[in-house]
């Protein structure tokens, strides 16, 4: 069996008893689902992160982009007549 730690973790009163009741119902303790939802929770969140990671990465390899201030110009010659 893998090694585990211990932790505490401060919960709202409501989503206690909220935990308390689904841990009775699927016969499972708190601390059972509880760190089935962190761990689902860290897994879900890592994956989203490495891929906007990897994103960010490839985009500016790819091109130099446009600087804020070169936006921020652009848009203010909207609507006059020298629209860039």
């Amino acid at each position: 069996m893998a090694k585990s730690t211990t932790m505490t973790v401060r919960l709202k009163p409501e989503v206690s008893d909220k935990l308390e009741v689904l841990a009775r119902d699927m016969k499972r303790s708190k601390a059972y689902l509880a760190s089935e939802a962190i761990e689902a929770y860290v897994d879900v969140n890592s994956w989203q992160i490495a891929h906007i990671k990897e994103a960010l990465e490839e985009d500016r390899a790819d091109r130099p982009g446009i600087s804020h201030e070169e936006v921020v110009e652009w848009m203010n010659s909207w609507g006059t007549g020298h629209e860039r």
